[in-house]
């Protein structure tokens, strides 16, 4: 069988962790952004980030959430813990949301 195009992998320098960590600390993302940008499936993203945000624990570095916030009503998800999108907003049970937002930044 004969192949139309080869697949020729290419270097990765940077573990998928290493990667996020430094596209984070660039500027706020959500986890659609940082799936397209590494190249990894949106639902691994959350698992990673929990990972992150432990391992920045004793770095000096601070992870920052900038919570997911309903599009409908504007109720704001502030204490959520889990980094995934919400599937309802409580107030008015509208599933449009916009995504939370993630980034890194450097304490004093």
């Amino acid at each position: 069988m004969k192949r139309s195009r080869e697949y020729i992998p290419v270097e990765a320098h940077d573990t998928v962790r290493q990667a996020i960590m430094h596209a984070l600390e660039e500027g706020p993302m959500s986890s659609m952004d940082i799936s397209g940008l590494v190249g990894i499936p949106e639902k691994e993203v959350a698992g990673h980030l929990e990972h992150i945000r432990v391992s920045l624990h004793r770095s000096g570095k601070a992870f920052i959430v900038q919570p997911a916030e309903c599009v409908k009503c504007g109720f704001v998800f502030e204490k959520r813990d889990r980094l995934t999108r919400p599937g309802k907003c409580p107030v008015c049970r509208s599933e449009s949301i916009h995504a939370p937002l993630f980034s890194i930044e450097s304490l004093g």
